[in-house]
């Protein structure tokens, strides 16, 4: 081997060597505590997510209920944090009469009796309605919770004031950029040490409303997360954070997570660098659906000594295993 082959197989050797000592997490800082819990839509009915599309009606393939809650309302997110939750997501659209409702469903015919887009209606007459009306774990043979939720979705109004000091996470479900300034004028209202305990994510319109004019709120949207990934998966190596990274919540599918340069410690300590907090999620798979950690076996493919985010749809089965 002459003389230039030497120099710059040295030179690759140490070049590699630099990516390791930058990148490894043997000698990354480890955080200690236990890992932060977000309850999606809080403690809710459970559905089969089998081949799941945009419009599929989940209430309408429900699973045997094993608990009384119903997503998005004021009695599910305090059983939530009462579980051990340190964040609940609910979900909002404006209503015509000036309001935030809180019900995930973009149109009301599948969990309600009412009919029609969601947004299209007034606080006065979402208030009147069943939002239990439609879920059935037989076909449509019997309806457990039809009658029960009557007047029972929240405002965002509602559920501040019921959770003055709790951190939330809310879901914006457009791509109205209008939406993301009415919920700018909602949260400017709050106290700073109070809008330092919310974060939103959602269409990347509304989204980026809300990021420009309250900068101090992590967010997320869809092409942000996929900016904030991509973008580290390409030269992170260097230690340096994508901007969609910075003042985040950095969504992370568990299948994905092991691609992220320094996982676990080196990772979530260059995220918290950027003021942006890690939520693993479970494996994505494509399409638009991604599940949560959702069980103890999913719980266990997590590092040893996790201490981030864990996004999950089973809160009672998580925070347990979190407790040990």
């Amino acid at each position: 081997m002459n003389k230039k082959l030497k120099y710059a197989a040295a030179a690759i050797a140490v070049f590699a060597a630099a990516i390791y000592l930058n990148n490894t997490n043997h000698l990354a800082a480890h955080r200690e505590g236990k890992p932060i819990l977000l309850a999606h839509r809080g403690i809710a009915q459970r559905f089969d997510e089998r081949d799941l599309k945009n419009d599929t009606c989940t209430a309408a393939r429900m699973l045997p209920p094993t608990h009384e809650y119903q997503e998005n309302t004021i009695s599910s997110m305090r059983a939530s944090f009462a579980a051990g939750a340190d964040i609940v997501e609910l979900d909002v659209h404006p209503t015509t009469d000036g309001e935030f409702a809180v019900f995930h469903d973009w149109t009301l015919d599948c969990r309600t009796d009412g009919q029609g887009v969601t947004r299209e209606h007034s606080m006065a007459y979402l208030k009147k309605l069943d939002i239990g009306h439609g879920y059935t774990a037989d076909g449509g043979k019997t309806f457990p919770f039809r009658g029960k939720g009557i007047g029972l979705m929240p405002t965002l109004a509602e559920v501040l004031t019921t959770f003055p000091q709790a951190r939330l996470l809310i879901n914006v479900k457009s791509r109205d950029v209008s939406e993301g300034e009415k919920l700018a004028a909602v949260l400017s209202k709050l106290p700073a040490e109070r809008r330092a305990q919310i974060m939103v994510y959602g269409g990347d319109e509304p989204v980026q409303a809300v990021r420009t004019r309250l900068p101090e709120i992590r967010t997320i949207s869809r092409t942000a997360i996929k900016s904030c990934l991509l973008g580290y998966i390409g030269y992170g190596w260097t230690g340096l954070v994508p901007k969609a990274c910075s003042n985040a919540m950095v969504m992370l599918p568990i299948n994905v997570a092991p691609w992220m340069w320094g996982w676990p410690d080196r990772f979530l300590s260059r995220m918290r660098a950027a003021n942006s907090e890690v939520f693993v999620l479970g494996p994505y798979r494509g399409g638009e659906f991604s599940s949560g950690i959702d069980t103890s076996e999913q719980f266990a493919r997590l590092p040893q000594n996790y201490a981030g985010g864990i996004w999950t749809n089973e809160i009672e089965v998580i925070a347990p295993l979190v407790r040990r």
